[in-house]
């Protein structure tokens, strides 16, 4: 059996074909697997096979590409990739991909607008076929989906819920999760409960808030305007930490005794966490604390934070499958609508609540 040129870069089906004794024609319909393929006899189709292995011949992707306009690549933007609440989205999206042989193309805006935009452009470029977006505090400012409807590249949005029929969403019951976190402090005997709220433009915050004034008129819970702060209208959620400690303090100078609190989510809770503790109030012992999200550090954190969780894996999953059923359609000339999924949420009990003493 010939041997591959040493100083030839690239094997292609005509190397195969010299070195099996078949015309280029047949190695190709064997190695593409055309419908012909089953004609061939399968001890040529070894033989072919064993040539190609042996060559170390890889299909030419791109020629391909341009032959079936399709790629197999989906660009992935995250607005920051050190947010912990990205970590295990991304995970969860770059395992469906690789279940459905798709290549992720991922890009971090770095919480910068230009960038964000620049890396749209570069996407677009390059003709993926899908785009997956995981928003955060600044896509409030970006006006991304009239760059995208434009391209007509099927997209969805996680963390965001939109009012759109041409970009899909998946984002978490915000309203129900904050229900079951009050809900859980309702039980445990607190009726003095504070609250760090998210910012006012957020949609989560909103939604959020919505499940805590449902909770309170379906119990006749008194919320208590002093016991209630709002984060501010910031666009780095890595600051969070500091946002939370700064609101506590707050709560505590307003000397209206509180025995819970509620925050807008884990890094809001984490701040809250150091503020009671350089006052000088035990967790859970004279304060309960929830928070909202159950990022990795949650469960880390002494205490431990009882929180709401998104099933932040299982959302990135989804917006591949909705993704993969716009491209699929997209390629057969099908017309789809948006897909709007909202997710369930999950009370997680652990160390940072307990009952009134």
């Amino acid at each position: 059996m010939r041997q591959r040129d040493p100083n030839k870069t690239t094997v292609t089906i005509r190397d195969v074909a010299k070195t099996s004794g078949f015309s280029a024609s047949t190695v190709s319909i064997v190695l593409n697997n055309a419908p012909l393929a089953r004609y061939i006899p399968p001890q040529t189709k070894a033989r072919i096979q064993k040539a190609a292995k042996t060559l170390g011949y890889h299909p030419n992707v791109f020629a391909k590409s341009l032959r079936s306009k399709r790629n197999h690549t989906v660009g992935v933007m995250v607005f920051d990739i050190t947010d912990p609440y990205c970590t295990p989205i991304l995970r969860g999206i770059e395992n469906a991909l690789y279940q459905a042989s798709y290549l992720p193309i991922l890009a971090d805006a770095h919480n910068e607008r230009g960038r964000f935009e620049r890396y749209l452009e570069m996407l677009l470029e390059r003709r993926i076929e899908g785009l997956i977006v995981l928003a955060n505090w600044l896509y409030l400012d970006i006006n991304l989906l009239a760059d995208i409807e434009r391209g007509k590249i099927p997209t969805v949005i996680i963390g965001r819920e939109l009012e759109s029929d041409a970009i899909s969403s998946v984002i978490v019951d915000d309203e129900a999760g904050a229900y079951s976190g009050l809900s859980h402090l309702y039980g445990l005997g607190h009726r003095k409960i504070a609250f760090v709220r998210g910012p006012k433009a957020l949609a989560s915050s909103k939604a959020r808030w919505r499940g805590i004034q449902r909770f309170a008129k379906d119990t006749g819970l008194e919320l208590d305007p002093r016991r209630i702060v709002d984060l501010p209208d910031q666009r780095n959620p890595n600051v969070g930490v500091d946002d939370g400690f700064r609101m506590t303090e707050e709560l505590l100078k307003r000397k209206r005794p509180f025995t819970a609190l509620m925050a807008y989510d884990d890094m809001t809770a984490f701040g809250t966490l150091r503020a009671l503790a350089k006052a000088g109030i035990k967790v859970p012992d004279h304060c309960s604390v929830v928070g909202f999200d159950d990022i990795n550090p949650s469960q880390l954190f002494v205490p431990a934070l009882t929180t709401v969780r998104q099933p932040m894996e299982a959302m990135g999953a989804a917006a591949v499958v909705i993704a993969n059923d716009a491209i699929t359609a997209t390629a057969e000339n099908r017309t789809v609508g948006a897909i709007h999924r909202k997710l369930a949420a999950e009370l997680v009990i652990r160390e940072s609540t307990r009952a009134v003493p």
